[in-house]
C-alpha cells in the first residue's frame, strides 16, 4: 500500500532537517525568526496532513479544517510557543499534537479575530490532496488522536521511500528502484522472487541479494527519520515499535 502523504522532496528534506526537528524548532524560538523560517515552513508543509486529519476527525468541515491548520501553523511560526519547546518532554509528534489541541480549545476564537484583522502568515498546503487522503481513512473507526498518529506513521514511510528513491536516482538506478520497490514494507502483494527475476532478466539469487540491500537501506533510513523526531538515541527503538503498533490498527 503506497500512501502518498509526503509533500517534500528528498533534497528539501536533507537541507531542512540536517539536525533534529527539535533543534530546528528550538533554534527558531531562541534566535531571529528569519534564520529558521525556511526550515520551519518546510516542516509545516511536510507534517500538516496528520494535523489536518486530526482536525477533520473532530468534526470540522473541510474548509474550517484547512483554515484551522493554516492558522495553527501561522501562529506556531510567529508566536512565543517555539521558545517553550522542550525536547526533554518527549516525541516531536506529541509536541505538535499538544500544541494543536491547545489551539483548538483555547485560541481559535482569538485567531479568527486576528484573521479578520489581516496580517496572517500564509503557508501553501495541498488541501485537495489532504481531503482525498482523509476520505480514504473515513471507513476506519479511529478517534482524532489515533488518526493523527496513523497519519504521522504513514508520513514516515513516505519520507523514507522518497529518500531511498532519490538515492537510487542519484546512482542512475531509478528504473531498478521502480522494479524493486514492490518488495518494500507496505506493498500489499509483492511478486514472487522467481517471477520478478524473470521479468528483470537476472538470476533469482541476484534479485534476492538486491532486495536484501534495498530493505537494509530502507531500515537505516527509517531509523534516521525517526531519530529526527525524538529527544535522544535511546528513544529510537521505542518509537519504531510504537509506529509499527500504530500501523497495525
Amino acid at each position: 500500500m503506497r500512501t502518498g502523504h509526503s509533500n517534500s522532496s528528498p533534497g528539501e528534506h536533507g537541507g531542512a532537517f540536517a539536525t533534529t526537528l527539535w533543534s530546528v524548532v528550538q533554534a527558531a524560538g531562541n534566535g531571529p525568526a528569519s534564520a529558521a523560517k525556511p526550515a520551519l515552513e518546510q516542516l509545516c508543509r511536510t507534517y500538516w496532513y496528520p494535523l489536518y486529519a486530526h482536525v477533520r476527525r473532530h468534526g470540522y468541515s473541510r474548509e474550517d479544517a484547512e483554515d484551522l491548520t493554516q492558522t495553527f501553523f501561522a501562529r506556531l511560526l510567529t508566536h512565543d510557543s517555539l521558545s517553550l519547546a522542550d525536547s526533554s518532554r518527549g516525541r516531536f509528534r506529541c509536541f505538535l499534537l499538544a500544541g494543536l489541541n491547545h489551539f483548538l480549545a483555547n485560541e481559535w476564537n482569538k485567531a479568527r479575530a486576528e484573521k479578520r484583522g489581516g496580517g496572517r502568515t500564509h503557508l501553501s498546503f495541498d488541501a485537495a490532496t489532504g481531503e482525498r487522503l482523509y476520505e480514504r481513512e473515513d471507513s476506519r473507526e479511529l478517534n482524532p488522536e489515533q488518526l493523527y498518529e496513523r497519519s504521522w506513521a504513514l508520513q514516515f514511510l513516505d519520507q523514507v521511500r522518497a529518500r531511498l528513491r532519490h538515492k537510487y536516482a542519484e546512482a542512475g538506478k531509478a528504473d531498478r528502484f521502480d522494479a524493486l520497490e514492490r518488495f518494500l514494507p507496505g506493498e500489499e502483494a509483492p511478486p514472487s522472487y522467481a517471477r520478478a527475476a524473470a521479468q528483470l532478466g537476472v538470476p533469482e539469487g541476484t534479485l534476492k541479494a538486491e532486495v536484501h540491500r534495498l530493505k537494509r537501506q530502507y531500515g537505516e533510513l527509517l531509523r534516521e527519520e525517526v531519530a529526527l523526531t525524538v529527544a535522544c538515541p535511546e528513544q529510537i527503538d521505542d518509537e519504531l515499535r510504537y509506529l509499527i503498533q500504530v500501523l497495525g490498527r
